[in-house]
């Protein structure tokens, strides 16, 4: 049992981790484990870089390869002891891969073989001799074996060699755990970052986000706005226009008037037009505004809508100015600041004769002459819109 251990350690110490046969050529690489040179040069085919050890992991150099020749004397010892127990067991011994007697020993490779060995691609091209003929050529004193094998293979040396070997296994278990955990901290890192990137745009889409509907929100507030100072909107309590005195005055009264729902009232807004339309000729008038804060003035077609919110535009047939927030607008589409110069329906400011805006359009139909003194607000408008007297020579023709 003692020389069946001392085999197996001796074949196991002879034999290359790659190949599992006996070490050809045998090299040491850095960390200290040996393969054949062909193994290993198979195994690294194709890198350039640094590469790895098959057995334990570790980054070697490619280029430092040392050759072990005393390893390879412990080969040949090996081979002679295989040699030996083949020789001892006759032609019982049968090839583990073929189950056929091992009657051959492949001199190139140093092993016993079968004829079936010998057909195959791998001892095909070998010097094959008889295993009883390569007996004699490699036999060796059994006492001179014996007593190397047994100085080789005493029991203080295999108790530090099986030593080192659980040693080496464990620092080798040890080593790939240690990598496995530094992959996973890597990648751990590597999930947290992405992790955060990720974070980082989507808070950054949602501030932009925020940021246009703010704005969105700001200009839709604004067009509210224009569009209800286009479209003023009656009061809870005087939804109404009362001319009044010599009908040249109009004003935005206290009180809610009970007066029919027909289609020439307009409905919704302060608007009050002129008692007579007129086509094709040319017409003047001047209104005193006075220190009013707000009021519209203007021409609008006879047949414009008179019912629900109101569009003062030429486009919805108005052609007008207005006073809003101290500042004087023509209304187009868009409004445009005054004064501007054109032709047409024009506006001027009587007290010091200057041309305020003149529309140009293409007139259709009967206008009417149209005036808006707009809300009150709560007494800080109720001044009237006064129509002035002009004289004939000047061309006014607008009477009650």
């Amino acid at each position: 049992e003692a020389s069946t251990t001392s085999w197996k350690v001796l074949r196991e110490e002879a034999t290359c981790p790659i190949c599992l046969e006996y070490f050809r050529d045998a090299v040491t690489i850095d960390c200290g484990h040996n393969f054949c040179r062909s193994c290993i040069a198979q195994c690294w085919e194709g890198s350039d870089t640094a590469a790895s050890c098959p057995q334990c992991r570790e980054t070697v150099q490619q280029r430092n390869l040392r050759p072990n020749r005393k390893l390879a004397n412990v080969v040949e010892i090996a081979k002679r002891f295989s040699l030996q127990a083949a020789k001892g067991a006759g032609e019982e011994r049968v090839c583990g891969e073929h189950q056929e007697t091992l009657k051959l020993f492949c001199e190139e490779d140093q092993t016993s073989v079968c004829v079936v060995c010998h057909l195959s691609r791998d001892h095909r091209d070998h010097r094959v001799v008889p295993i009883q003929e390569a007996a004699q050529e490699y036999k060796v004193g059994s006492s001179c074996v014996t007593q190397h094998l047994a100085h080789v293979f005493s029991v203080p040396f295999l108790f530090f060699y099986f030593k080192g070997k659980v040693k080496t296994r464990r620092e080798m278990i040890a080593g790939e755990y240690n990598k496995l955990h530094t992959l996973l901290r890597e990648e751990e890192q590597l999930l947290l970052q992405s992790l955060e990137e990720e974070e980082r745009e989507t808070l950054q889409r949602l501030q932009e986000n925020v940021t246009k509907l703010s704005q969105q929100s700001s200009s839709l507030q604004q067009l509210i706005t224009e569009i209800e100072e286009k479209s003023p909107a009656p009061g809870p309590d005087s939804v109404t226009l009362s001319p009044v005195d010599d009908r040249k005055r109009v004003r935005h009264g206290d009180k809610r008037q009970n007066l029919p729902n027909n289609s020439e009232r307009f409905d919704y807004c302060v608007f009050v037009l002129g008692a007579e339309g007129f086509a094709g000729r040319r017409r003047y008038w001047e209104v005193e505004v006075g220190d009013k804060t707000g009021w519209n003035l203007g021409v609008c077609r006879e047949s414009v809508s008179r019912k629900g919110k109101v569009t003062l535009s030429p486009e919805d047939g108005y052609w007008a100015v207005w006073l809003r927030d101290g500042g004087y607008e023509a209304l187009t589409s868009p409004a445009t600041p005054l004064p501007v110069s054109a032709g047409e329906v024009s506006f001027y400011n009587v007290t010091d004769r200057s041309h305020l805006f003149s529309f140009t359009d293409t007139f259709s139909g009967k206008l009417c002459p149209y005036f808006c003194p707009c809300n009150n607000a709560g007494g800080k408008n109720a001044a009237p819109l006064i129509i002035c007297p002009v004289p004939a020579q000047a061309g006014g023709n607008l009477g009650p």
